[in-house]
């Protein structure tokens, strides 16, 4: 089939990226992705690589709290994306990821649903994947990000067919950090302010975990773990700090619960 299909390592562009964007890589929580750029960023690779029509874009990445995150289920609601997920460790490390890029490679390239193949990814694990697809008759064109000799593995850069490197200016069209502030001495952030944080991770509840909330919360405020997770994580990037104290936690939680009782 005379398609491109294109292979995004999440942790790459999001590590590389950062580092491109500020000379050191920053956590995850600190950077925002827009979806919609980065789409563009994918779809003109394809264009000056191969000029074939787009099969679709998968986009591998790792659970953190044992469930899509909001930003990867946005993902997932995009035109043309397919999440590919793994999982992350006790130890923070993502695992499965590399694998799951060389089964799709492969199994794609075996089953002849793609001609080209547009790789964003420097781990030399994902190697062999490039290596079986080449043998199937696909073309393979590496994408990194500036400087790309420093962060890719040099045994895949030699086995990719062409190379393509993003600079700062394409980083910055899709990638955004945003630094945790430093809070003033005596400085109180109100719950106003919180809740307009708060607001996208209700939005990204499905239907039935909205309703199992409000009926949950006119028994209890207590937040279930796996939400109370991200909403912890909003906190700390809110308020600029990596504990949060007992009052801050609270007003997290009734901020939450507000919300979700509120929505229709």
């Amino acid at each position: 089939m005379q398609r491109a299909a294109v292979f995004v390592d999440a942790g790459y562009v999001f590590a590389q990226g950062s580092v491109l964007l500020t000379g050191t890589r920053q956590s995850r929580e600190f950077l925002s992705l827009d979806i919609r750029n980065i789409s563009i960023a994918l779809h003109d690779a394809v264009a000056s690589r191969s000029g074939l029509a787009l099969l679709r874009i998968y986009w591998y990445d790792a659970m953190r709290v044992g469930r899509p995150t909001p930003e990867q289920m946005a993902l997932a609601d995009f035109a043309d994306i397919k999440i590919r997920l793994g999982q992350v460790n006790s130890a923070g490390e993502q695992k499965g990821v590399d694998a799951l890029i060389v089964t799709d490679l492969a199994e794609l390239a075996r089953n002849q649903a793609m001609a080209d193949a547009i790789l964003v990814s420097g781990d030399e694990d994902v190697r062999v994947g490039v290596v079986l697809a080449q043998q199937f008759g696909v073309r393979v064109h590496l994408v990194g990000i500036q400087p790309a000799r420093a962060n890719q593995s040099r045994s895949l850069v030699q086995e990719a067919d062409t190379t393509i490197e993003w600079d700062a200016t394409i980083v910055r069209s899709f990638l955004t950090y945003s630094p945790p502030v430093t809070p003033t001495a005596g400085a109180v952030s109100t719950a106003g302010g919180v809740e307009a944080q708060i607001e996208p991770l209700v939005a990204s509840l499905s239907p039935s975990d909205l309703a199992a909330l409000k009926s949950q919360f006119t028994t209890t405020t207590q937040v279930p773990a796996e939400h109370d997770r991200s909403l912890l994580r909003i906190g700390r990037i809110h308020f600029g700090q990596a504990a949060l104290s007992a009052t801050e936690r609270t007003m997290l939680r009734n901020a939450f619960v507000r919300l979700v009782l509120a929505r229709q």
